[in-house]
């Protein structure tokens, strides 16, 4: 009987240090403390940097934005469909996302145009119907060129902006990033590097099992 007593102890020990080290992905971003009251006493909460509110259109010509992305898990890039450096491989890359979670509403996939006054609405589409991307699950979006400037290196910390001296006109980083259901940056990866982006994969899911008053 003690024998089957210690076993016991010893699985419910293990299986409490496992449910303990479950990964957590970090939040990323700028933050800052706030006070507040609550139950009569001040206590300080941390407030953390979120993807500010915004509405372009997709290349179906819908008005879309952040608020059709309320809780949602949604990963963001920035790209231009005459792009002749990382893009194509990037949005090969995007193909594995998208196929992975292609089937779960609650994962989406944003994809800005850093050239709007080339990349119109049917010039996304047929992007998108090139790479065989159907639905409304990844969004090829085209806005105010500012706008989206200022989104891509404030909010999702994307470095992009014209370059006449290279070809195509434009440079940018190739990074995939993820956010969370409060708007929240939680990962950022290398969209030309496969292994990369089967660790986006990875931490979606990882970020999919995350309790919802996280």
């Amino acid at each position: 009987m003690k024998k089957l007593i210690s076993g016991i102890l010893l699985i419910t020990v293990f299986a409490a240090c496992k449910s303990n080290t479950a990964k957590v992905l970090p939040i990323y971003g700028n933050r800052s403390a706030e006070k507040k009251t609550v139950n009569g006493q001040t206590v300080t909460d941390t407030v953390y940097q979120t993807i500010p509110a915004f509405k372009f259109i997709n290349q179906y010509g819908d008005s879309v934005g952040s608020k059709n992305l309320q809780d949602k898990i949604y990963v963001a890039d920035f790209f231009f469909t005459s792009c002749p450096s990382i893009c194509p491989g990037m949005q090969r890359n995007m193909l594995s996302v998208y196929n992975a979670f292609k089937d779960m509403p609650d994962v989406k996939i944003i994809s800005y145009t850093i050239d709007p006054k080339h990349d119109t609405v049917p010039v996304l589409k047929k992007y998108a119907d090139k790479l065989g991307v159907s639905g409304n699950m990844w969004w090829f979006l085209n806005g105010d060129k500012d706008k989206v400037y200022s989104l891509a290196t404030k909010s999702y910390l994307v470095a992009v902006s014209p370059d006449s001296t290279v070809a195509g006109g434009y440079v940018h980083q190739g990074y995939f990033v993820l956010i969370d259901k409060q708007q929240r940056i939680r990962g950022s990866y290398d969209g030309t590097n496969p292994q990369q982006v089967d660790q986006l994969i990875a931490d979606i899911k990882t970020l999919k099992a995350e309790p919802a008053d996280k």
